[in-house]
């Protein structure tokens, strides 16, 4: 017999399942909800939250700088204190994390400190020996650090879990992963004083991404001193006197003070009982779910990172949210992942939605590609040798904008807005008849005319 019964089970309280859980009880469902580390998930806890902040904190460095150009002088030096600022971070996570849990509470969802197994289709155990029996089970477990290949060493490794606690900041940091984890950890490292070197066994750093936009970040990163090492990956670590020896797939071996992965997340399914329910995985290492977050087992269903569809906060929080609609809103809601914005909080910052040109070519007729290449106003003022890239991805057809890709400062905030754009299907023709701002670094987007380039354009005419 079970020790309790509710309505649904929560198994994660990150950002997808604090969502379904407080829309699910406000609908009127029984929720509980079990979380074995803290409420709030990787984002609040161990990701985008805290790493932001420390992003935040190393863009102060160039705005000292750039301060004396605009008249500004200081009395001395500024100076950096990483406790200081680990302290303050871990204040705000505790902030939020007592937030989280006073807005489960105040919808009346259970919360348990405590790992939670499936036992059978209907049936929770938890790590506190209480069985709960439940109508419905939802899966939000989020993802965890992947260390990739088992080297010599790698018990010295840090992922980005640990990098938050680091109780120095180191001087030398080498950082292997090509992906916005490890240039933003890279970036932000380098922003606050190390010196920093990326490992990465492909020819170029953001896989994914735009091949314009991977080059202007891997050029600016470099300006700015970071070490780029592509084609390469570390085949040991040994802990030496003063910090560890690495050496790499050339054999060529240089010490540094901290050693951190960021080789990708996996989903986190170990250890959840889904074999002895069985619950299918996907081929992409996630848990298989249909188009309204269901398993292939009736009552059970997976939202966020742990089903690796796309993984990113605001998407776990719109399949929570989808998912509670669909249960117990009586609003059957499919989430569409198509064209998500997101941003790359690197220096300089990444904002991008919809097609790269390569993907734009590989799906479409006809393409024409809109982009330039400018140092921003405040720049030149300060005489920094850094510059902006923006670039525009039309469908020749249709003249829809299918894809929008930035590099510059607040580049996240421009392709929040230039998102809504994209999502509602609008035209080249709809940008440029858009007033510009001015001055502003956003308006080139609504000001771009010339064509780069163009493909298929002559079979198309």
């Amino acid at each position: 017999m079970a020790d309790r019964e509710v309505d649904l089970f929560v198994i994660g309280a990150g950002s997808g399942g604090v969502r379904a859980a407080r829309i699910s009880a406000n609908y009127g469902a029984r929720v509980m909800v079990a979380e074995e580390y803290r409420v709030g998930g990787t984002c609040v806890i161990r990701g985008c939250v805290p790493k932001k902040i420390l992003v935040y904190a190393s863009r102060f460095a160039d705005e000292f700088e750039d301060a004396a150009a605009f008249g500004w002088t200081f009395p001395g030096e500024p100076k950096f204190d990483w406790a200081h600022l680990i302290a303050n971070k871990d204040r705000e996570i505790d902030r939020l994390e007592a937030a989280y849990t006073s807005n489960l509470e105040r919808s009346k969802v259970g919360i348990v400190k405590a790992r939670a197994v499936i036992e059978d289709a209907h049936t929770v155990r938890l790590s506190t020996g209480e069985r709960v029996r439940a109508d419905k089970i939802l899966i939000a477990t989020g993802g965890a650090p992947g260390m990739g290949a088992k080297i010599a060493g790698l018990e010295h490794v840090i992922s980005s879990n640990e990098a938050f606690h680091l109780k120095v900041l180191p001087k030398r940091i080498l950082i292997q992963g090509g992906g916005y984890i490890a240039v933003e950890f890279a970036c932000l490292f380098a922003g606050l004083g190390s010196e920093v070197t990326v490992v990465y066994r492909r020819e170029n750093i953001m896989r994914g991404f735009d091949d314009d936009l991977r080059a202007h970040l891997r050029a600016e990163m470099e300006k700015r001193g970071i070490k780029i090492v592509t084609q390469q990956t570390v085949t040991a670590v040994e802990k030496v006197d003063h910090g560890y020896c690495v050496e790499l797939s050339d054999r060529e071996a240089s010490l540094f003070g901290c050693v951190m992965f960021a080789t990708g997340r996996n989903p986190n399914i170990q250890g959840l009982g889904l074999e002895k329910v069985g619950v299918k995985i996907a081929d992409n290492g996630g848990i298989a779910v249909d188009e309204f977050s269901r398993t292939n087992v009736e009552n059970i269903y997976a939202v966020g990172d742990v089903t690796n569809r796309i993984n990113l906060t605001p998407v776990a929080i719109r399949e929570g949210h989808a998912f509670a609609d669909t249960v117990y809103g009586g609003k059957p809601t499919r989430v569409d992942h198509a064209d998500v914005p997101t941003a790359v909080f690197s220096n300089p910052e990444l904002g991008t939605i919809g097609l790269t040109e390569a993907q734009a070519v590989k799906q479409l007729g006809v393409v024409d590609i809109y982009k330039t290449s400018f140092r921003p106003m405040k720049f030149g003022m300060a005489g920094r040798d850094s510059r902006m890239f923006m670039k525009l991805v039309v469908d020749g057809t249709s003249n829809r904008v299918v894809g929008c890709h930035i590099a510059g400062p607040e580049a996240g905030e421009m392709i929040q807005l230039i998102g809504i754009a994209v999502k509602m299907k609008a035209t080249k023709a709809d940008f440029d008849a858009t007033m510009a701002v001015h001055p502003t670094m956003a308006e080139e987007i609504v000001t771009l005319r010339e064509k780069a380039m163009s493909y298929g354009r002559a079979a198309a005419e």
